[in-house]
């Protein structure tokens, strides 16, 4: 039986209920995956979404797309892309702006997910790529910012590297949903990426992933098996080996002979 695509109003209605899971995807493939092994979220680039076949490979995943604030230009602008989004299909759009921002978005029903915590596209005011909201001020400060997004008219906020505690007493006192990434389990949404799930990231790997299979591996390996094939190809080409019979088209013998004597005519023509 196939599964029914979420809404937002069906994912506020499990809040407090169960935990839903969340991936970053890049390609078709990882998307078909991630629909077919019953993943909840993703969270997509607008050109993956733009894809004629993504929603043949992914009909019930809930799909939000969205660009960062510096990437948008006016609010404007941000409004007819949300929309173009939201015509492609999907179901939410990023936006790391401020309150104005989102309120903005939200006034015109787009349903919008806001950032809190570290965001990488404005990390310089919070310290830069590490935790936030380790003391009580500036976990107040996180709580508040929080609530000021969902009186901005957020249905959502991702809440990015904070202490699980912090994270777990804001979920607590707001109705709007809280997607972790890296936040603990007292949020209503696990968010991971897929390459750091599937092994693929060969950089900084994050405290908050977890490595379920070794691509980058088997990429690896692939790579050397396809090196070796193209090194065996050119001997073959420079033995004589290739082509054999097997991979040409020969004409018929008295056709040839017709087309030999036609160039040998051509040729005393050209002679005389």
């Amino acid at each position: 039986m196939s599964r029914k695509r979420p809404t937002v109003a069906d994912l506020r209605a499990l809040k407090g209920k169960r935990q839903l899971t969340m991936l970053r995807v890049f390609t078709i493939e990882e998307a078909e995956a991630a629909e077919t092994a019953g993943i909840d979220i993703v969270s997509i680039p607008p050109e993956l979404l733009l894809n004629p076949r993504y929603r043949e490979v992914a009909p019930s995943l809930f799909s939000m797309t969205g660009m960062t604030h510096l990437e948008a230009g006016t609010r404007d602008d941000y409004l007819r892309f949300a929309g173009e989004m939201l015509q492609a299909d999907g179901d939410a759009l990023y936006c790391s702006g401020g309150f104005g921002t989102v309120k903005f978005l939200a006034d015109e029903f787009i349903p919008v997910v806001a950032h809190v915590g570290l965001v990488p596209s404005r990390a310089t005011w919070t310290g830069g790529f590490k935790a936030v909201g380790k003391t009580a001020d500036a976990a107040f400060a996180l709580y508040k910012e929080c609530k000021a997004f969902e009186e901005a008219g957020a249905f959502a906020v991702e809440i990015e590297v904070v202490p699980v505690e912090v994270a777990s007493e804001i979920s607590k006192r707001l109705d709007m949903l809280l997607w972790s990434m890296g936040s603990g389990a007292g949020c209503d949404v696990q968010y991971l990426f897929a390459e750091d799930i599937l092994g693929e990231n060969r950089g900084h790997m994050p405290r908050h992933s977890k490595v379920y299979r070794n691509f980058a591996a088997e990429y690896d390996r692939l790579q050397a098996e396809r090196i070796a094939a193209f090194r065996e190809y050119i001997e073959d080409v420079n033995n004589g080996s290739y082509p054999q019979d097997g991979h040409i088209v020969h004409m018929a013998p008295d056709e040839f002979s017709r087309f030999c004597n036609q160039l040998d005519e051509d040729c005393q023509l050209d002679k005389d």
